[in-house]
């Protein structure tokens, strides 16, 4: 089975490729002699289609198509918390280090940074029965913010080593023996696709009132905790303002703000006053317990798509640590704009 193809023509994002015969629907594909990140959208035939996420100019048929083989994933461990990152969890911090203001197609870099290291802590001990989702132990992140090492999923067994230091993500902090008798590494770094909702043993009844800070709508327009609500409106009507409020000013524990299409002076505008405010809660910069995906207008439509599963994904991990997280996805009307154009 052949992982590796050509282009047949080009169309805007939309690329048509042959020769990959053993693609699947959601399959990351690298494009051309860039490898600009793309995924597969469509098989017909001898033919797949492929949304790239980047800007397809100077692409040119008969260039090589490589299927990884692998879904869009997103990276989740320590150093999250205070980032900025596109549609494909690309820190924005560090494009701009490498390619200044304007990013340029071609480049990848990791989504955590790998030369950092994180004092870990255990909260379990030699011989303990662990299973998928347990807290193997914890990183300080940030002065407010704990992160909790988790089981991965489809992990369950028992300890065989676990150590306490100074460690970075990729290097090994446990062993677990599973029921089978081999043994298998943990780290503190673990990838989960991003179109696939992550596991969970119940769903808690929504009984609880999420306060967004805003008495007129804590007042009149409750919202539940666990809950979902929506912010109709013409344009200029003060929606994304709203959403910044709430964002700022909620009881969550955990902010994700996701920029889907918006222009880029309102991301903009987001991005420049969330590091300078003050957390009432903790007294401390808010950027502490926040994450942005910054996926503006100006970007393709495939990344802007997938800015929405990459945030979900990130707030599903933490989630799972325990934390009350606040989603805002400014806008998903222009998220549904991405679908439909995804759709053909």
């Amino acid at each position: 089975m052949s992982s590796e193809g050509i282009i047949k023509r080009i169309n805007g994002s939309l690329i048509i490729a042959e020769g990959l015969s053993d693609a699947k629907i959601g399959d990351v594909v690298y494009i051309g002699e860039q490898k600009l990140i793309g995924e597969v959208v469509r098989i017909s035939g001898k033919e797949v289609a492929l949304q790239c996420y980047e800007d397809t100019s100077g692409l040119r048929p008969g260039e090589s198509v490589v299927n990884t083989g692998n879904p869009l994933v997103a990276e989740l461990g320590p150093g999250l918390i205070g980032e900025i990152f596109d549609g494909l969890e690309r820190s924005e911090i560090e494009l701009w280090k490498l390619t200044g203001p304007f990013i340029r197609k071609g480049y990848k870099i990791a989504p955590l940074r790998r030369d950092k290291k994180w004092h870990f802590t255990p909260r379990i001990k030699v011989g303990d029965y662990v299973t998928e989702g347990d807290i193997l132990g914890t990183v300080q992140e940030t002065s407010v913010v704990e992160h909790r090492i988790l089981v991965p999923v489809g992990v369950s067994g028992t300890i065989e080593r676990i150590e306490e230091g100074e460690f970075r993500i990729d290097d090994p902090i446990a062993e677990v023996k599973l029921p089978d008798g081999r043994g298998t590494e943990i780290k503190m770094a673990q990838v989960w696709p991003v179109r696939t909702p992550r596991p969970y043993k119940e769903r808690v009844p929504v009984n609880e009132p999420l306060f967004t800070g805003q008495r007129v709508i804590d007042m009149f327009f409750p919202i539940a905790r666990g809950g979902t609500a929506a912010i109709p409106g013409g344009f200029g009507s003060g929606k994304t303002i709203t959403l910044q409020q709430i964002a700022k000013w909620s009881d969550a524990d955990i902010v994700i703000y996701i920029g889907c299409g918006e222009r880029g002076n309102e991301m903009a505008d987001v991005l420049t006053h969330f590091p300078e405010l003050e957390d009432p809660r903790t007294g401390k910069k808010l950027i502490e317990r926040a994450i942005f995906i910054a996926n503006v207008s100006n970007l393709p439509v495939a990344a802007r798509e997938a800015s929405v599963y990459m945030g979900i994904t990130i707030a599903e991990y933490f989630r799972d640590q325990g934390y009350h997280v606040a989603v805002i996805v400014d806008s998903t009307s222009r998220w549904a704009e991405a679908l439909r154009d995804l759709s053909g």
